[in-house]
């Protein structure tokens, strides 16, 4: 069985959903107590039933996407990186690694070269560091992955994911170390000293 690391939660997801299940979960408590207010006053059920219902689907929603907010991590194993999103599980394998980096978000999508929503979203984000995985290729096909992946997982169509997590140090650290299976360099050995001086007698005395 595959070993595996530590859960770290995707901040591009945490960070949209915790911008949106506030206000969905907010406007469907006021809909119900809308909904009550119109039942008490002797309105036709009709009415009343069409608010509950509007409202009690927004509480919902408003629950699922906090569901969701915790199946978005990414996840280093003994033989390949896990990214799970809502909507996207996938295993990228070690084999396809080029090289690992890191940079500032804020560079790697500058305001001019994203849309506005983008922008708005990238803005309290932009100082944090995040992990950039150039890879040899994609494990999928790269449409669908632009299909069910936030395009803040791509800065430009190389094949790479652009893995922002609150612990970007500890994040890159353990992946390495699956990646690696943990082991370390052995220590250099010391050379022995084949030299005439070394043969003479007395000197390891």
């Amino acid at each position: 069985m595959a070993k595996r690391g530590k859960r770290y939660p995707l901040v591009i997801y945490t960070h949209m959903i915790d911008r949106w299940w506030p206000a969905i979960f907010s406007l469907g408590a006021a809909l119900l107590a809308l909904a009550w207010g119109i039942r008490g006053l002797g309105y036709e059920q009709w009415r009343w039933l069409a608010f509950a219902s509007i409202g009690g689907l927004h509480l919902f929603l408003g629950f699922l996407l906090l569901i969701m907010r915790k199946g978005a991590y990414v996840q280093p194993c003994s033989d390949y990186l896990r990214l799970a999103t809502p909507f996207l599980r996938l295993n990228i394998s070690y084999k396809r690694f080029l090289k690992t980096s890191s940079a500032n978000i804020g560079t790697l999508f500058p305001p001019g070269n994203v849309s506005k929503w983008q922008a708005e979203i990238i803005h309290p984000i932009a100082k944090m560091t995040a992990s950039v995985i150039d890879l040899r290729s994609f494990p999928m096909s790269p449409l669908a992955l632009r299909l069910f992946l936030s395009p803040l997982f791509f800065k430009d169509k190389t094949p790479h994911f652009v893995i922002l997590v609150n612990d970007w140090m500890k994040f890159s650290s353990e992946l390495e170390s699956m990646r690696t299976g943990g082991t370390e360099a052995p220590a250099p050995q010391k050379k022995r000293d084949s030299s005439i001086l070394s043969r003479l007698p007395g000197k390891d005395k």
